[in-house]
């Protein structure tokens, strides 16, 4: 009888690699919110995946950036942090980009770990032609030496068309050491509920913001309570939020003009909310301004960072 594995991978790489959409093709639902916004992820998210013979624990890391703040600051910490921790990491280069400085840093640095298992997953292999992702591959293993990091594996991948997406699961469960289940048959992810909602939110924010307000947002849950004076049957859950911003101007971006920007956000993210839930949801949002939050402790701290 084969032994049972299980373990922690994470996913690490420059910001918009594909780390998120990955993570989530992997669990077979949304657990990581997704952006074309570069340092979408701000936490370490865990997502399950169940096998027969293995749990693997995906953790989906902020895209390791040169810090302009002291948010940027905290998020690298906990890249470097998260992949101390782990038991293998995989580095998302997307094959329709060239690799660049960024990507040999990382590189460099995985290196410098030595016992680790680290795989080059070539994401993103969709948008880009075979001769072009072939060209890829390589440059990936000449970058691997070039700074003496022997890879484990180099694996292709399509987190849309979800091609060797199951492939890269067998890969990196093979490296995880033999042990017992972690989490509960059924889970997909250990994060809290008032965490996902709040990442949900901030997703639907993101969504055609201008360039430099994606940065600047925040959103925090106060309170999630059932309705009291609902039957059994038809349950209500009210969902209170609010919206960070650093500036005035900026919170006049989120709410629009009457409020209808902010009542697109609300209505955006109160399905994916209800799916978490299984409850219909009355979500109450309100925009708030904290100044210059990103590089103040004080208030970082306030915002869960």
């Amino acid at each position: 009888m084969t032994a049972f594995r299980s373990g922690f991978a994470c996913f690490v790489g420059r910001p918009n690699a594909g780390k998120s959409t990955l993570t989530n093709a992997l669990v077979g639902q949304k657990v990581a919110i997704t952006s074309s916004r570069p340092q979408t992820t701000r936490h370490a998210i865990r997502g399950l995946v169940h096998r027969q013979d293995a749990q693997l624990v995906l953790i989906d890391t902020p895209g390791l950036h040169r810090p302009r703040t002291l948010l940027g600051e905290r998020l690298n910490d906990l890249v470097r942090t998260t992949w101390a921790e782990v038991d293998t990491i995989g580095l998302c280069l997307p094959s329709n980009e060239k690799i660049g400085p960024g990507d040999k840093y990382l590189i460099k640095e995985l290196a410098a770990l030595r016992s680790k298992p680290v795989l080059g997953v070539a994401t993103k292999t969709d948008l880009v032609s075979s001769d072009r992702l072939a060209k890829h591959l390589l440059d990936i293993q000449n970058a691997g030496a070039e700074a003496g990091l022997a890879w484990r594996d180099i694996i292709p991948v399509s987190a849309q068309s979800g091609d060797q997406v199951e492939l890269l699961a067998t890969l990196l469960i093979d490296t995880l050491p033999e042990g017992p289940q972690l989490y509960p048959d059924g889970h997909v992810t250990d994060e809290p509920e008032a965490t996902l909602i709040a990442e949900l939110i901030r997703e639907a924010a993101l969504e055609g913001v201008r360039e430099e307000l994606p940065h600047s947002i925040a959103v925090v849950v106060d309170e999630m309570v059932p309705r009291p004076d609902r039957p059994a049957d038809k349950p209500l859950i009210d969902v209170r939020a609010n919206i960070y911003v650093e500036r005035d101007s900026q919170k006049g971006i989120i709410i629009g003009a009457k409020g209808a920007r902010l009542r697109e956000i609300g209505t955006n993210s109160r399905a994916a909310i209800e799916r978490i839930l299984g409850t219909p949801v009355f979500l109450d949002l309100h925009v708030k301004v904290a100044k210059e939050w990103q590089r103040d402790p004080k208030q970082l701290r306030k915002l869960g960072f």
